[in-house]
């Protein structure tokens, strides 16, 4: 099924010139467009390649000489990347997931599904479970007794949801992920080596080699509003409270949010990151890919961490992080130059102390 030009425009709220009536069936870059497609021709550069292609109708910056072009038909969004949102939602064709209740699923008949949920094979559902209207639970899906799932979520294949686990509205999971594992907390009988060492920064005592005895988790996890996580990527449930998602956070493929985790509204977390138990993280904060976050440390509002970075104290509201340990990103820029230098400095180092042997020699 294609839309027209002028349908695309109107979603995007954007300008339609040419021949508007003009159907497209999906979207491609300019080189491997063919006749029947959206090319994404949104800087100079990608609109080289119009040429190689055969797009009759592109996406075009704001400007941009389209007919010049050979285009039949052009849109000019307000802002390019922005977009991109309503418009890969428009041409997205989804999994093709059937509508209705698979006759594999497993539903406890205790279970409250709102009429038009689609429910697809081998899913199970425990019992009390809530799930809002419009919602898509994708085959293999686990869901346990007590969840409680907003309108319109859209759980892909094989993600589970443990016991108590409450999500607010439009909530959204890729593939394989798990909310709601207990935390990984341990203790033993008598004072460890691990807790030695954090007291003492360095020295793990007298302390002697003991077992680990486990620690359940009695909480849950609380994800508010419009929320997305990431294929593979796991949020595991409070010891005592719950661990706290806020609104709008959006989650890379395999992170590891630990137990007792706050972290706060419209939070971009890459993949790989990992934040340990008891960290509060603040509002729109990004971690970069492989970012560490250690235990019981507070991150402020608006902080962004470059890749691999490890926080190991509290970082303030608005700082830009790097490195490990995490600095200021100017101050590790910085220090990292000044390493680089080290072979140099010492060279020069070796041959003063050459020249003054030599001078005293003589």
């Amino acid at each position: 099924m294609g839309h027209s030009i002028k349908e695309i425009a109107v979603a995007l709220g954007a300008q339609a010139f040419g021949a508007v009536d003009l159907l497209v069936t999906s979207v491609q870059e300019p080189a491997s467009a063919g006749p029947d497609d959206l090319a994404l021709a949104t800087d100079k550069k990608y609109a080289e390649n119009l040429s190689i292609g055969q797009a009759r109708a592109a996406m075009v910056w704001e400007g941009a000489d389209w007919q010049a072009m050979g285009l039949q038909a052009a849109i000019v969004p307000k802002l390019a990347r922005f977009a991109m949102a309503p418009l890969t939602a428009l041409m997205d064709q989804g999994q093709g997931y059937d509508a209705g209740i698979h006759p594999s699923a497993v539903i406890d008949p205790s279970a409250e599904l709102a009429s038009d949920v689609c429910v697809g094979p081998l899913v199970v559902i425990g019992p009390r479970v809530k799930i809002g209207a419009g919602s898509i639970i994708g085959p293999q899906c686990y869901i346990g007794m007590d969840v409680i799932i907003g309108e319109n979520a859209y759980l892909r294949e094989q993600v589970s949801i443990g016991a108590r686990v409450r999500i607010g509205a439009r909530f959204i999971a890729q593939p394989g992920a798990r909310i709601g594992g207990d935390g990984f907390s341990f203790a033993t009988a008598g004072k460890s080596g691990v807790e030695a060492v954090r007291e003492s920064l360095g020295d793990q005592q007298e302390t002697e080699p003991q077992s680990w005895t486990r620690i359940h988790s009695l909480g849950s996890v609380v994800i508010g509003e419009d929320v997305e996580i990431g294929a593979n990527t796991t949020v595991d449930n409070g010891t005592i409270r719950d661990t706290l998602i806020g609104d709008g956070c959006k989650f890379d493929n395999m992170a590891q949010i630990g137990h007792n985790v706050r972290i706060g509204r419209d939070c971009l977390i890459c993949g790989h990151v990992a934040v340990a138990g008891s960290t509060v993280i603040g509002n729109n904060v990004v971690l970069g890919g492989m970012t560490g976050v250690t235990d019981n440390v507070f991150v402020g509002d608006r902080v962004i961490t470059g890749g691999a970075t490890k926080v190991l104290s509290n970082v303030p509201a608005g700082r830009v992080m790097l490195g490990y340990p995490a600095t200021q990103m100017d101050k590790q820029l910085e220090i990292y130059k000044l390493l680089r230098r080290l072979p140099r400095l010492f060279r020069d180092v070796t041959a003063l102390k050459n020249r003054r042997s030599d001078d005293n020699k003589n």
